[in-house]
């Protein structure tokens, strides 16, 4: 345990819905409906086809961008998860391929309760978003892997839902995985951990530290 960090995905994953997904079906629905099944089939990178997406929106959509992310839930067992892993002094790495207002937004006053968040940043001073990425690299805007390797000697947890968190959870030892990532891993042959909620990996962690 000493080692152990957490990194986990947001959205499907934190939030009980798929939020941006939701979001870019919203404010870009003919290219969320051309381009998400090729995403999904991995036909096209998240890279390429969620900048091609955000960047279709314009950026007079920003305010309601963030009213459509504040009705968002947040899945069972979160907050006491953040609670258990602070009394154990593991951090919890938020790693979103989304973006970070909708992140921060859905958070709120739980953000203060996360060591980091990496996202997608939205530049909004020209007619369409522009999106920026510290980590943008290889096939993702946000390079989870990357995030992973720069907390070197470290033990690595991924908690994760999607496409999205597919590099991240090959490269992690510890996966929890449910939805399209359990599929995913299950044709790479990639042992993982099924999980509901966050009670659920709670208690195997639990169990896996020797605390119960």
């Amino acid at each position: 345990m000493m080692n152990s960090i957490i990194f986990c995905d947001f959205d499907g994953t934190i939030t009980a819905e798929e939020t941006f997904v939701g979001m870019l079906k919203e404010f870009a629905p003919e290219m969320a409906a051309e381009i998400m099944p090729l995403l999904y089939g991995r036909e096209m990178t998240l890279r390429e086809g969620v900048r091609k997406m955000l960047e279709s929106i314009p950026s007079r959509c920003y305010p309601e961008i963030i009213e459509f992310s504040r009705t968002k839930k947040i899945r069972s067992g979160f907050v006491e998860f953040l609670d258990f892993l602070k009394t154990q002094g593991v951090p919890f790495v938020l790693v979103s391929g989304g973006v970070r207002v909708m992140v921060e937004t859905v958070l709120g006053d739980l953000s203060s309760k996360i060591d980091q968040i990496y996202a997608v940043d939205l530049e909004t001073s020209g007619a369409y978003f522009k999106v920026h990425s510290e980590f943008e690299a290889d096939t993702e805007l946000v390079a989870k892997v990357k995030v992973m390797e720069s907390y070197p000697n470290t033990e690595p947890i991924a908690i994760g839902d999607s496409v999205t968190d597919l590099n991240m959870a090959l490269a992690a030892p510890i996966v929890f995985a449910r939805d399209r990532l359990a599929q995913y891993l299950d044709e790479y042959q990639k042992p993982y951990i099924h999980w509901n909620d966050f009670c659920d990996i709670q208690a195997y962690l639990s169990e896996h530290w020797n605390l119960s």
